[in-house]
Parts: C-alpha cells; structure tokens; sequence
C-alpha cells in the first residue's frame, strides 16, 4: 500500500485519505478517485492530493472487513454493510453471547490492522442488538493477514467464534420455605421477580408451591415437581444456605438428587446451589434472588435456558466479574465516599447491628430535602405549609426539628406554589431552596430536582453521603426519630435506604445513600419515591421508632383541627392520606 501526497495526474484510481468539500465537489474519505472525480478537482484549482494506492499485496477494507466477520460470526448472526472498512455484526434472535475468546485473541494479535471488538462473553442479548464489530484499521489489510484471519478463525471444536446461544423454553417450578413470621408479602414478590426472569430468557413458571423449612417437608415438595415433567425446580428458603448439610442441599439429597455445586464466586449471589434429580436441575437461590437487581441467579438460570453446560469449572470460573454490586450488609471501607486519614490507628472495628466509632472515624455527611412545592389543594384556600403548629408555620416546624437534631449537615427546601410566602416563613433559617417550575406535575418533579442538585454536589465537586427526604407536611416527626435513622446510616458497608416503621407500618422520612439520587431520575406522577424503594429492597434497613410522627401528614383542615385539638398520645393518624405518599 502507497501512502502520500499524488500528482492529480497519477490520482486515478486511488482512495482519497482526507474527504474533499467544496460544493459543488464533494468527495467522502476513502472514495475511489474517477476520471470525472479528477477533472473536477483540477477545475476547482487542486494540483495534487493526498490518497492511497493498493498494491498486489493489498485487500481493501471494505472487502477484508467483510472476510474477517464472515470467518468468525455463525448463522444465528447477521452482518451490516461493510463501509469504511467496518462490519457491525448483529444477532438474529435473543440468547446469550458466546465467544471463543481465544481465537478472537489470536486474530487481533495477527496484523495492526485488523481489529475484532465483542461484547463480554455470555452477555445476555435480545434479536437485532450489535454483538460484535469487525474494523479495518487502514485502508487495506495484508492478505496474507486476511487469510491467516480466516484460517484461525475456522480452528476450534466450539463452533463459531462468536455466536449467539438462543433461550429454551423451559418449564419451572418455584418452591419457597417459610418461617414463623415469613411475610406473604415477601413470597408473593418473589414469585412475581422470578417469573419475570424465566419469562425474560424465554422460559415460562407453571407452578409454585410453599411450605414449612424443614428438609423432610421440602423433600416432599421436590418429589411433587418430579412428576411434572419440569427441566428446572427453584428453591428460595426462607433462611439462607450455610452449608451442605443446611435444609435445602440435605431436601435435594433426601428426594433423591445430588448436589453438584454450593457457592459461586458471584457477588451478590455467593450462596447459590446447582443440583439435580434424573434429567431435572434444581437450584437452590440465594436471598438476592428475590430482588429483581441483577445477580449470580441471573447468570446461572440464563446459560441454563440457553442450554449452556454448567458445572463447577464453569461455575468458579465467574470470579472475574463477579462483584456485581454492593451490598449494604457487606463492610466496604473501599466505598466510604470520604477520605479518613488513619495515620498509625488501625481499622475500625465494625459490630452487626452499630455504627462505627472510634478515633478515626468520619461520621458520615447527612443532609435534608424538605418537598414543600406542593399546591396543597385538600386544604382549601390556605397553604397548608404555613399553617400554625404550635405558633410556628408547619414548615418552620419541620426545619427546626432537624436543625435541632445536630444530625443534619444542610437542609434545602424544594419549593413551588407560594414559593415566595414559604421564605418569609423560614426567613433566618440555615436552609436553601431549590426551585421547581413543574411542581404542580406532581411530587415526583421535587425529588427529581432535589437530586439533581445534590447529585452534582457543590462547587467543590463534594456532595453528601446521604439525604434525608422529609414531608413538610409531617410536622410531628420528632428528633429521636432523625438520631435513630442517622444512627442506622453507615455508607462504608455499602448503600442502604433506612426506613423508619412504627408498630410495623414504614413512614417517613427516609434516609437515603446519596449513591440512589441517579436512580430517581425516571420517577413520574404523583408517588414519589415509592418505586425506588421497590427495586431496591435488598438495600432496606427498617429501623422500629417510638413516634407514630412518622405516619401522620396535615393536608386537610380536618386533619390539622384534630392534631391541634388532640391531648396527649395516641394522635390520630390520617392513614388514608398517608397511602397516597
């Protein structure tokens, strides 16, 4: 391949290296010079250009781009139009990614020129999604290069090089253990995340079943399933797997299966467990797999509906990778978001249920988000913020607690209707405002600026551990309640959302890990964050308070007529209103 600046008398036929725009000659990058192409450049008073001629030896781009993709994609893959020298290859149906990396190594190695870029192997991937990317450095590749390409590409007892594994329908059956106290809540949950995980790998849930957490029981409900015809059985205990020798693996045993696997190098995911009865693999689930976040489950059931082999080997070798996500029981120092300077005091020392003291301990930065942008429409003419509580406006009221709890680093107020009337009433308070033009598309559009805000931090580029997000229509929250909730928070075992629950029922305000704020974004409506919790339910601390504060709001004249009137503790709650948080 020649490479320089040509006499437009010799450009005939060579590739342009830089596109030429000078209407009316246009002429991309790449193009293949003409007779016409030349005569037009020369009336445009251009002598010469820089471009690039092919030799013998030379395969164009376009051409050695298009070999290489077809050596190395299967027929569950169909490639795009070759075009400067790149191939997109892109899967025909949905499936796992499988990639024989290897070879796909050894073809990169070959020449500079040739490039081979994929998706992580077992990369689960819907029909039509771009897998792989062939490209063509320069303008031409060697063809010795492009035939030794194609030649590795053809070794190998595994098929393609690449190639996408399509989703089996498989029929599975979920059976779940429970406790004393074990919620239906929580099972009716699990059966609703795990049939949206078989049906998202083209699999199907036809049949679950409950029963008391003892092996003898379960091994019972095993044997059930067996008659079924069923290629998977799924087994979420009601208390986590700890051993071989633990409830669910001595069930399988009992029923007469083997287990063939306990544990995973999968984070969340670690106490998994693979088994089988006859030609049915049972699988024991980790507690994650109740949440619908991604975990080791999730890479388990899918190569199992693609009809991937899994075995221990296949199983270890998921180490690389493997932490998925935090968790907020794990202890991480790694994920404290501010620094500490140890000097010579060692590690802090961490207990279950505590936070962390100790001389070299940073307690964690808090602030809070009052949502008064409201149009407090249930109370008539008046704006319930400003409505007196014991001779302060409500929202005063709100403040105050939490200025009071020397817990709180700065408060913002997220304000809207009558924004200018909630200032004069908290005139000479440490807070902040921030504006919200589409307060009245509902609460959603206050947490959504709220974390906007606190997600791009200060100018400093700092922004706080967590974020308290407070009703300020709660004016009977207390500061026994902030203290407790603030207590609970520790960022460096991982992001948690604390919750607080008074005789069982969870109320407000809650406290999250600023590492949320970004998941806020697609809230709409009315419902404020109740979403987010439900995704994230594996990152829930409940935290017990002794103040039925947390359940009470003040939107109706009603409402505040029976607060103010009230003597003495149990305040009526305005559940009803509640509900609608």
């Amino acid at each position: 391949m020649i490479f320089g600046d040509l006499p437009l008398d010799e450009a005939q036929g060579a590739y342009l290296v830089h596109s030429v725009r000078q209407p009316p000659v246009v002429l991309a990058k790449g193009h293949r010079l003409t007779e016409m192409n030349v005569e037009s450049l020369r009336g445009l008073g251009i002598n010469a250009v820089t471009a690039v001629r092919l030799g013998a030896g030379d395969v164009h781009e376009d051409e050695a781009a298009r070999r290489v993709a077809r050596a190395i994609a299967d027929d569950a893959l169909t490639l795009g139009e070759a075009a400067t020298g790149r191939v997109n290859i892109f899967a025909r149906v949905a499936g796992l990614f499988a990639v024989d990396r290897e070879r796909i190594d050894r073809m990169n190695r070959l020449d500079e020129s040739i490039t081979i870029a994929t998706l992580p192997a077992f990369e689960a991937v819907a029909a039509g999604q771009m897998v792989a990317t062939v490209k063509i450095i320069p303008f031409a590749a060697p063809a010795g290069a492009v035939g030794l390409g194609e030649a590795v590409a053809a070794r190998g007892d595994q098929g393609s090089a690449i190639r996408v594994a399509p989703y089996h329908e498989k029929r599975a059956a979920l059976l779940q253990t429970r406790l004393p106290g074990t919620a239906d809540k929580m099972l009716d949950k699990t059966v609703s995340i795990t049939r949206q995980r078989l049906s998202d790998a083209g699999s199907v849930l036809v049949g679950e079943r409950r029963c008391a957490h003892t092996a003898k029981t379960l091994a019972g409900e095993i044997r059930t399933q067996l008659d079924n015809g069923l290629d998977l059985i799924l087994i979420a205990g009601a208390s986590a797997i700890t051993d071989r020798r633990d409830v669910l693996p001595t069930a399988v045993e009992i029923a007469g299966g083997v287990v063939d696997h306990f544990g995973m190098p999968v984070d969340p995911g670690n106490l998994l467990l693979i088994g089988h009865i006859g030609r049915t693999t049972v699988v024991g689930l980790p507690g994650c797999a109740r949440s619908p976040k991604l975990n080791g489950f999730d890479w388990i059931l899918k190569r199992l509906c693609a009809d991937i082999a899994i075995d221990r080997d296949a199983i270890m070798g998921m180490g690389v990778g493997g932490l998925l996500t935090e968790i907020p029981t794990r202890p991480q120092p790694r994920a404290a978001t501010k620094p500490i300077d140890r000097g010579t005091v060692g590690p802090v020392a961490h207990t279950e249920n505590a936070a962390p003291t100790g001389p070299d301990y940073a307690p964690p930065v808090i602030d809070a988000v009052i949502l008064a942008a409201g149009q407090s429409r249930r109370m008539g003419a008046a704006n319930k913020l400003l409505c007196d509580i014991d001779g302060v406006p409500m929202i005063r009221r709100v403040v105050d607690t939490l200025t009071s709890s020397g817990r709180i680093g700065a408060i913002h107020i997220v304000t809207g209707h009558r924004n200018a009337d909630l200032a004069a009433a908290l005139a000479g308070t440490p807070v902040s405002f921030i504006a919200n033009p589409d307060f009245a598309d509902g609460l959603s559009t206050s947490v959504k600026a709220a974390a906007r805000t606190l997600a791009a931090g200060s100018p400093s580029g700092d922004r706080p551990d967590g974020v308290f997000f407070v009703l300020g229509d709660m004016p009977d929250i207390d500061v026994a309640t902030i203290g407790a909730l603030a207590d609970a928070f520790d960022p460096a075992r991982g992001p948690s959302i604390i919750v607080p629950t008074f005789q069982g029922k969870r109320g407000h305000p809650v406290l999250w890990d600023s590492r949320f704020l970004p998941d806020f974004a697609a809230l709409t409506g009315d419902i404020g964050a109740k979403s987010v919790i439900a995704s994230n339910e594996d990152a829930v601390v409940e935290i017990a308070v002794g103040s039925d504060g947390i359940l009470t709001d003040i939107d109706t004249p009603e409402a505040l007529s029976a607060r103010n009137a009230a003597i003495g503790p149990p305040r009526a709650q305005d559940d009803a209103s509640q509900e609608n948080k």
